[in-house]
């Protein structure tokens, strides 16, 4: 057996980040010899617990924890998710569904949306939303799940995600990890220890003078960095100028409205506001620029704006858009918002958690931590980061709106290269292309760049290869399909109830 085995993982800080983390490690290294998984949290400090929206790639995290879904749904109150539906983006009155999975039927080797722009120009108005079973079902509250055993049906490649309590998902990740074996340890920690000849970090000691030492030591102590920054001196990379969204101001309030498998995603004066449906709440905020908007106002907005009554006092957040120069130094990883932060409106803030994770699985150290393996995480890291970024600022920098001082500046920022490069080549013949391991697909970029208004000029040569008649009548077939079998899928709360959950009644909205 190897000598240089980490023998003692010590995760700083609970909360989404830290559960997830925990349980992980005690999944795949519990039982590696002399493991040792150990979480120091501190129940006076608490967590942000504001993400409860989350994309595909969590239904995978689940799976390979062993977590059975119709027991987590019950337990974290959690609803479907199809897609995000964006409410006054391109301009005042306009909406589309950024969906999951992909839209119609790639034909002649060529992507379903280049016929759809074919048919467009011969003057066809079905709305891309119709080629999308995501899109067609969350807008009629209806959920079920795939059937990859159908492949020619549209639910085949239904794509879908959760909506959780965030908060009841720290504490059953937490259950789960310590069955697994991991140790929670309360305490505040008052002091960072390190190694006088490797600059490591060797122990972090708690308020009651207890040393909890380590031989890898992850943070997940959130915006603070605790050990990433304050102990090891990691810098920030900050994006304000290309997302100048720097604060939010988040409450849950009662049941009402609807409860559509969606999460929304409706355009303020100063930002944006999330509208997430949970079975016994729902979970509202307020993402805005300070520069343009005060505290109060935007508290005052939110309350404004709300299906129900507040179910709790405004919480107010701050946070700059951006990641640290490196997550890895040394022996400590940052996961999570210890890492750096992208406002959620993609509902990446968990997404990127569970990539941290699976990076640090996949490059798990010795104690000789290799230098080549942590800059190629850091890397990586970065990268996603910046990749997340670029489709957040084309939800800003596309758009018609010119109402207020916000949406002038957005609207005259200059994005990054590779962003602008993706833009000009839709424009110019409706091409989409993605960089190798980039987490959004092509669907993804279409439906943003479609429904923020951006209008290709042409289209792939390959579509005219159908006839004008042929290619009318196969896009009028799918979304004739589309619509018949969305109508066909259960309403989502008659699916959870299927499951065992008892989602609470909506109030009417007067």
């Amino acid at each position: 057996m190897r000598q240089d085995l980490i023998q003692r993982v010590v995760i700083v800080g609970g909360g989404t980040a830290g559960w997830m983390a925990a349980a992980a490690l005690g999944k795949l290294l519990g039982r590696m010899p002399e493991m040792r998984i150990e979480l120091v949290e501190s129940a006076e400090i608490g967590t942000i617990g504001v993400g409860e929206a989350t994309i595909p790639h969590i239904a995978l995290f689940n799976t390979m924890l062993g977590i059975d879904e119709a027991e987590f749904v019950r337990a974290t109150q959690a609803t479907y998710k199809l897609g995000i539906e964006f409410v006054d983006w391109r301009r005042i009155g306009h909406r589309y569904v950024h969906p999951f999975g992909v839209y119609g039927l790639d034909m002649l080797g060529v992507e379903f949306h280049h016929f759809w722009l074919k048919a467009r120009s011969l003057g066809a108005t079905v709305p891309l939303d119709a080629y999308s079973i995501g899109a067609s079902a969350g807008m009629r509250g209806r959920f079920t799940h795939p059937r990859p055993e159908l492949p020619n049906s549209p639910l085949a490649k239904l794509g879908y995600a959760f909506q959780f309590d965030a908060a009841l998902y720290a504490t059953y990740l937490r259950n789960l990890a310590e069955t697994l074996g991991v140790i929670r340890t309360e305490g505040r920690i008052v002091n960072v220890l390190r190694d006088a000849n490797t600059g490591h970090v060797s122990a972090v000691r708690l308020e009651d003078g207890t040393d909890i030492a380590g031989d890898l030591f992850i943070d997940c102590s959130g915006f603070r960095g605790l050990l990433i920054e304050q102990a090891m001196g990691a810098t920030f990379q900050d994006w304000t100028d290309w997302l100048p969204c720097d604060r939010a101001v988040a409450v849950p309030c009662a049941l009402g409205g609807d409860r559509m498998p969606l999460t929304r995603s409706i355009a303020r004066a100063a930002g944006w506001q999330w509208r997430i449906p949970l079975q016994h709440r729902i979970g509202n905020g307020y993402v805005y620029a300070g520069a343009f908007l005060s505290d109060d106002e935007a508290a005052a907005t939110l309350l404004a704006h709300l299906d129900g009554p507040p179910l709790a006092e405004p919480r107010q957040l701050a946070f700059r858009a951006g990641h640290r120069d490196r997550a890895w130094i040394g022996n400590v990883v940052a996961i999570g918002l210890a890492g750096g932060f992208l406002e959620p409106l993609e509902s990446t803030s968990i997404h990127l958690v569970q990539s941290g994770i699976g990076r640090l699985m996949a490059l798990f150290p010795s104690k000789n931590f290799d230098a080549a393996e942590i800059d190629r995480f850091n890397r990586e890291t970065a990268r996603e980061y910046a990749d997340i970024r670029d489709f957040l600022i084309l939800h800003y920098k596309a758009t018609e709106r010119d109402d207020s001082a916000f949406w002038r500046r957005c609207r005259d920022l200059t994005p990054p290269d590779g962003l602008r490069e993706k833009i000009a080549m839709f424009r110019a013949n409706g091409r989409i292309f993605r960089d190798q391991h980039e987490l959004f697909p092509e669907a993804s970029w279409l439906a943003v760049m479609n429904g923020q208004g951006i209008e290709p000029q042409g289209y792939h040569p390959i579509a005219d290869l159908l006839s004008d008649e042929e290619t009318l009548k196969r896009l009028n077939h799918i979304a004739q399909v589309i619509d018949e079998t969305a109508n066909t899928m259960p309403l989502q709360d008659a699916y959870l109830r299927e499951l065992g959950c008892q989602p609470a009644p909506l109030r009417r909205v007067s």
